[in-house]
């Protein structure tokens, strides 16, 4: 029986408020995964209502088993999720419902997204299919793979393209650095709470990225997390390029993830001998688009190769000023956004001015 049509997402009026409060008790109940959440949620139409149902009501709706339906109403969930919204305020964390206001549509390509996404930082439009890419890689990488993926970051960093990674070492943290060196905007998705980062060594880095995740605030990293974690950074990139991997790493897991989601594989191709190389030539044996630039990349979507005026590197503050202005924002929400002290803050809006990167008008601030 095919699932019933919801409601465009709800903005987050009073109304948003209560179903984003109820998305988040149905994730803190026991035995209630994605797939039986959105269930519930399409069964009744929304979230809160689902909660509110009688269980002679509840037991109709597929997928669900005893334990899940025994669950449902769990007083510990609510006084759990209260807590979370309420923290998640305090720490400047954004959460997102599914069928909500600025849920992600690009998380619609997964059979199972998830019903809550904990964002801190400024969150790009992720359309269906989104212009951005994922970079993965082994975290062993050679000198070689960092100094691809810092080349290709800042390339697609300047054609405006949004890059993905998950901030583990090697490739991960050297696309994400390039990206954002080069006044792009990088996303990074975790296997921890936003509030978690993990490795640690990365913490000053992560001040610099949009971080997403599915993990409520304060969960540590875990090894089972980063496997389903991939999942995320597949379906939030238009494609996904693996730059080094061994067989059955977790870079293939993401490549696999994105042929899933519709999206497209790209592959470098490495030394022949070398087992980092095996994952990608292996994607390359089964059809990934081989990748050598970024033009390969920016060619196979047909987007623009660069905009009209390539951004040059700039210093760290600078480049949280440029990413945070991928909306026009005022001086209060640039200082909540990229953290900086008042006058550091005043000090890099000047010198983007001076660059010709920036301009003010009417009391906010916009990216030229």
């Amino acid at each position: 029986m095919p699932l019933p049509d919801l409601p465009p997402p709800a903005a987050l009026t009073e109304s948003g408020e209560a179903e984003l409060l109820a998305l988040l008790t149905l994730r803190f109940t026991p035995y209630l995964g994605p797939r039986r959440i959105e269930s519930l949620r399409r069964h009744f139409g929304t979230a809160h209502e689902a909660l509110n149902a009688p269980l002679s009501a509840v037991r109709e709706v597929a997928g669900l088993d005893s334990r899940s339906v025994a669950a449902l109403g769990d007083a510990r969930a609510a006084t759990q999720a209260e807590a979370e919204l309420q923290l998640a305020r305090r720490l400047g964390v954004t959460l997102l419902g599914r069928g909500l206001e600025g849920y992600p549509p690009a998380l619609e390509a997964l059979g199972d997204p998830p019903a809550v996404l904990w964002v801190r930082g400024p969150l790009p439009e992720l359309p269906v299919v989104p212009r951005s890419i994922g970079i993965v890689g082994t975290r062993a990488a050679s000198p070689h793979a960092l100094s691809m993926a810092r080349l290709l970051a800042a390339e697609l960093a300047h054609a405006g393209i949004t890059v993905v990674s998950g901030l583990a070492r090697g490739v991960d943290t050297a696309a994400h650095t390039a990206a954002v060196d080069a006044g792009g905007q990088s996303l990074a998705v975790l296997g921890s709470a936003v509030n978690r980062i993990y490795p640690p060594e990365n913490e000053a880095l992560s001040e610099r990225l949009t971080l997403v995740s599915e993990y409520p605030l304060g969960t540590g990293p875990a090894q089972h997390h980063f496997p389903t974690r991939n999942r995320l950074i597949a379906a939030l990139s238009a494609g996904t390029l693996v730059i080094e991997g061994e067989h059955r790493s977790g870079s293939l897991i993401t490549a696999v993830h994105a042929l899933e989601c519709g999206r497209t594989v790209f592959a470098m191709p490495g030394r022949a001998g070398d087992p980092r190389a095996a994952g990608p030539h292996q994607l390359l044996r089964d059809g990934a688009v081989l990748t050598e630039t970024a033009q390969d990349i920016l060619r196979e979507f047909g987007w623009d190769s660069a905009p009209a005026r390539p951004l040059p590197v700039l210093p760290p503050d600078q480049a949280a000023v440029v990413q945070a202005l991928g909306t026009p924002a005022t001086l209060d929400d640039l200082q909540a956004t990229t953290r900086l002290p008042l006058p550091e803050l005043q000090t890099a809006l000047v010198m983007l001015q001076l660059q010709g990167l920036a301009e003010e008008s009417g009391g906010r601030w916009a990216r030229r």
